[in-house]
């Protein structure tokens, strides 16, 4: 057995080495120009007041983008990483995933899509700008659109409720009356489809005086359909068939199936368009477009009822869909091809 004097270090004359990270020097604090208080050289933006922070070049190197949670109905930046031939190391991605507060697994899986893809979003261009600007360096093939290129509040979806079809190309029915032209296969350039999932949650919880609460009562709905994304040339060009709300009646060879008629419906619209890109890519890459575009979730109290003295119940009722996903992604590939062409 080692005695208790054994194997015991001496000290040693050398300074020691800090285990945590060491702030920065005064002189490498930058100031705000507007509440004149110092912040630290890695910031875009002013940890007190939140105005833009001045860059010079001994700070650009070290500025670090914050990647706060953007919300879904905020307007936003993305940094959008566009499939490329060329190999990226194993080191830049690494360092990448550090710069995108990623792990490994989680990039490799938002870049190993043969679809453009998002790595990050902003709610600042500055921010965008920055994560563009390294991950160029890097070696990543990347863009930037913003919310707006992709036109989310502007110009929604136009559902149609069904459609006539011939020769020349197909007249939709829309669930809005307005002019209903007639679109020319020519004209059509680009499909996406999908499967839009939903779930909605009932809960009932009652509660008592001493915090000892109950769930009485839950209960899950589960519902999922086709849709179908067209775009074709013109201001108005953005559609949409959703097959349980889609009148399949002025189809030629109707199924008795939602799902048959929503394939024969495809099928057709591809053979009359040699021009339009057809894109089914989304469903398996829904769970990597997760990680940075999350699907929207909200909750909404039901209300409460009294049963007894100090006795009440509360209800909640959650709902999530991944619809607004599904639409960043198709107005994504719209956008981007519209790009090419232009």
């Amino acid at each position: 057995m080692p005695k208790d004097n054994e194997n015991v270090p001496f000290f040693s004359d050398e300074p020691l080495t800090a285990s945590e990270p060491q702030g920065f020097a005064p002189d490498q604090m930058v100031r705000c120009e507007q509440c004149l208080r110092a912040n630290p050289p890695t910031r875009l933006g002013c940890l007190y007041c939140a105005a833009p922070l001045p860059v010079s070049e001994k700070t650009a190197e070290l500025l670090k983008p914050s990647l706060k949670p953007v919300q879904n109905w905020a307007l936003g930046y993305n940094n959008i990483f566009l499939p490329q031939a060329t190999e990226i190391p194993v080191e830049a991605l690494s360092e990448a995933a550090g710069l995108l507060k990623l792990s490994s697994n989680d990039l490799r899986r938002l870049l190993s899509s043969l679809t453009p893809m998002p790595l990050a979003r902003t709610d600042s261009l500055d921010e965008a700008r920055l994560i563009d600007r390294r991950l160029k360096d890097l070696g990543f093939e990347m863009a930037i659109v913003s919310d707006a290129d992709l036109g989310l509040r502007e110009s929604p979806p136009i559902r149609l409720r069904s459609v006539s079809i011939d020769e020349n190309g197909l007249t939709p029915k829309l669930i809005v009356e307005t002019d209903e032209s007639q679109i020319r296969w020519s004209q059509l350039v680009l499909l996406v489809t999908a499967r839009l999932s939903r779930k909605r949650i009932e809960l009932q919880e009652r509660k008592g005086g001493r915090g000892d609460n109950e769930i009485t009562d839950e209960s899950q709905f589960f519902a999922d359909e086709l849709v179908l994304d067209l775009y074709s040339e013109g201001p108005d060009a953005k559609f949409r068939i959703l097959a349980n709300g889609f009148d399949f009646s002025g189809l030629r060879g109707k199924r008795l199936l939602v799902a048959e008629n929503f394939a024969l419906l495809l099928d057709l619209i591809r053979d009359q368009s040699p021009r339009a890109e057809y894109d089914d890519a989304y469903n398996s890459s829904r769970q990597a477009l997760e990680i940075v575009w999350p699907c929207g979730q909200q909750t909404e109290s039901s209300g409460w009822r009294r049963q007894r003295a100090g006795k009440y119940t509360v209800g909640a009722v959650t709902e999530s869909s991944n619809e607004d996903q599904f639409t960043r992604y198709s107005r994504l590939r719209y956008f981007l091809k519209a790009r090419v062409r232009s």
